[in-house]
């Protein structure tokens, strides 16, 4: 993200299929990630890319953390919360492709577990050894930044020291032929990818469908301390609501107050004040709900102008990752307070001029810039009209 580069690419079967929208934020799965993560057992009949990109992504945070892998004895102060959305729908449509209603008994042996919702914190909690609670969450948009918050909330009630969590998202005609549908996709830059995911543009047509794994490990400080972990970032806390479907809120749409309340309660649950924020990784997703997001920072904040703190979309490089979102934006985040450093935002030469008169255009970084940032914030919306909020503090 720092120099510039976009992850979306154009995919020839979703052309095969006659998407209106037929390119996507898809990672790039070597046989190399796969081995390295998962057993031959394992890998016979793995047909979950969301459990896939789960333990790739669960695992490089667990190595990047200095743990070992594998262990003899389960860890008893170490769990996992590990979200999903939809999951294991190609594993789903595979058992079921060649079977009728007389032949359900002919699903396979492997289904279960990659089509279950807690399918990538199970396998995870396997590799890891992990003895204390191993869970999913499932709350649309908002699963990542969720389970990251139920994990420091397990963590500060004394019940584990350690949690891996994160959330990953399906990838495929399966997962995004549904949004396709809802002509919610742009559709004019299939010959042209890398600019289609344009978060506070004027151009912005609608949301690149994406796809992936975002994970983390957190730890009770003198836990980490004494073992000499390297630490990215300290976790305040943050908030989680819901906008009752009410006001302006739907199945698709946030509800404006709530929205903002989720983030006025996150600064008052952490003891932040309003100018302490540096920085915000928003939801944004290259929707006409991206001038509504900026007016609640505006207003949950009272911060506007020159005096609004610098923000950037990361679905301009990756898209929406849908339930994989928030934890991938989460990482986003911790990394450029770890850095020191804003990633630049793609697509937003032209910002759109609503947003313009709410935030000065030099919030926005347009290249990669060193920045002091001690204080951030990130925010996912979801699907039925529910919120999460997190906030990051640089480690001193």
């Amino acid at each position: 993200m720092r120099d510039k580069v976009s992850g979306i690419r154009h995919h020839s079967e979703l052309e095969a299929l006659k998407f209106s929208c037929q390119i996507g934020g898809m990672p790039l799965v070597t046989e190399q990630h796969l081995t390295n993560v998962f057993t031959p057992l394992q890998l016979r009949g793995l047909n979950a890319s969301g459990i896939v990109y789960g333990c790739i992504a669960g695992m490089e945070a667990w190595n990047n953390a200095g743990f070992a892998a594998q262990s003899n004895e389960k860890r008893p102060n170490t769990g996992v919360i590990f979200g999903a959305g939809i999951s294991g729908t190609d594993k789903f449509r595979e058992a079921i492709h060649h079977i009728d209603d007389h032949n359900v008994r002919r699903l396979g042996s492997t289904s279960v577990l990659q089509t279950m919702t807690s399918g990538v914190s199970t396998y995870l909690g396997g590799m890891i050894a992990a003895g204390n609670q191993v869970t999913a969450n499932s709350s649309a948009c908002a699963t990542g930044v969720e389970a990251l918050l139920m994990g420091i909330e397990r963590i500060r009630h004394g019940k584990a020291k350690v949690m891996l969590v994160g959330s990953t998202s399906d990838s495929g005609p399966y997962i995004w032929g549904g949004f396709d549908a809802m002509r919610i996709l742009p559709s004019k830059y299939n010959q042209n990818p890398t600019q289609a995911s344009r978060p506070m543009s004027a151009s912005a047509s609608g949301f690149v469908p994406g796809s992936g794994a975002g994970a983390m490990v957190i730890e009770d400080y003198e836990h980490a301390k004494a073992r000499g972990a390297t630490i990215y970032a300290e976790v305040l806390g943050g908030h989680i609501n819901s906008g009752g479907q009410t006001n302006g809120g739907s199945m698709t749409a946030p509800n404006p107050s709530a929205v903002q309340e989720c983030i006025i309660k996150s600064l008052q649950n952490t003891n932040i004040q309003p100018t302490e924020i540096d920085y915000i990784n928003g939801h944004l997703t290259a929707t006409t709900k991206d001038t509504e997001e900026i007016q609640n920072w505006v207003s949950a904040l009272d911060r506007s102008g020159n005096d609004f703190p610098a923000i950037n979309a990361t679905k301009a490089n990756i898209g929406h990752g849908l339930a994989a979102s928030g934890s991938m934006e989460c990482v986003a985040t911790v990394l450029q307070l770890k850095y020191q450093a804003l990633y630049p935002q793609l697509n937003c030469s032209d910002l759109h001029p609503n947003i313009k008169e709410l935030i000065a255009p030099t919030c926005i970084p347009q290249e990669y810039t060193s920045a002091k940032i001690d204080t951030a914030i990130k925010a996912s919306f979801g699907f039925g009209d529910v919120n999460a909020c997190v906030i990051f503090k640089r480690f001193e």
